[in-house]
């Protein structure tokens, strides 16, 4: 199996330049600040780095176990570095220090914000789906490009973003028909994916079992969620979303159609992902 590994949304440069604040700091306070945004150490017979600092050791024992590819656990992590900031700071000085205007460049560099009073901002906030565990699949790879992608545009690009929205819907169809081991043409139209998958999962009215899944209510929002997908490839193969050259670009278009396009494509892969991975889904019940 092949474990896709996910995009780390904070550099190691940021994360060092953290690191030397630790050099002025007791190991009491170091291990503080991390532990108090629930952050534990590795075992320190785990811990590549090297270093004759115990401080900045004692820094990398707890960084070194942050996933920073989960926005989640890097919200918590972005806390602990206000923390830092504050702890290191002299209180009296209004100016901005270099070591303070050296984290900020590179905190910018990976996508946030730093304000005058040291809180830290995602200057592209992450999507959700980004801190779902891809490496169940077999490859997961497709899915988390498309979805780096809407996370790079969606506030700067919305032509960009809708483009990707329709692609993330391709990259996870076609990646759950592979793990159902079902082939499909590969210049195959995404109604025709999107109905396969959803047929192929037991996600279409006609399949729905009884139970919840054959209630008119969730047949209902299955037709739904079939509108939606097709609806999110229409709209960008109008010209709203990349992939397409125009003679004209598309006016009107704002970062709220990119946030609508987009949270509904994530929807409509939720549901994939999520009933591809359930062990109870109705798909996986053999019929005699």
């Amino acid at each position: 199996m092949t474990v896709t590994a996910r995009r780390e949304l904070v550099s190691p440069a940021t994360r060092n330049a953290f690191r030397s604040l630790a050099t002025d700091l007791t190991l009491r306070i170091v291990a503080g600040l991390w532990e108090d945004h629930g952050f534990a150490p590795i075992p320190p017979d785990e811990l590549k780095y090297q270093d004759s600092g115990q401080r900045r050791t004692e820094f990398m024992l707890y960084a070194e176990g942050v996933d920073w590819s989960d926005p989640s656990q890097i919200q918590r992590a972005l806390l602990v570095f206000e923390d830092f900031i504050r702890e290191y700071r002299d209180p009296n000085d209004q100016s901005t220090p270099k070591w303070l205007e050296d984290i900020r460049v590179r905190l910018e560099r990976d996508g946030f914000l730093l304000d005058k009073s040291g809180r830290i901002s995602w200057q592209r906030p992450p999507v959700r789906l980004m801190d779902r565990d891809l490496s169940t699949l077999s490859d997961g790879s497709g899915i988390a490009v498309e979805l780096e992608r809407i996370r790079r545009d969606l506030t700067t690009d919305p032509h960009g973003a809708i483009g990707a929205a329709k692609q993330l819907i391709e990259a996870t169809a076609k990646t759950a028909l592979r793990e159902l081991s079902i082939e499909v043409d590969k210049n195959a139209a995404l109604p025709t994916l999107v109905s396969t998958v959803q047929k192929a999962l037991k996600l279409d009215a006609g399949s729905a079992p009884d139970g919840p899944d054959g209630s008119k209510a969730v047949k209902k929002i299955l037709s739904g969620s079939v509108n939606i997908a097709v609806g999110v490839a229409e709209l960008r193969n109008q010209g709203f979303g990349s992939g397409h050259g125009q003679a004209s670009a598309p006016s009107g278009l704002g970062v709220r159609h990119a946030r609508l396009t987009v949270n509904a494509a994530v929807t409509w892969c939720e549901l994939i992902l999520d009933t591809l991975a359930d062990p109870a889904a109705p798909w996986r019940k053999v019929t005699t």
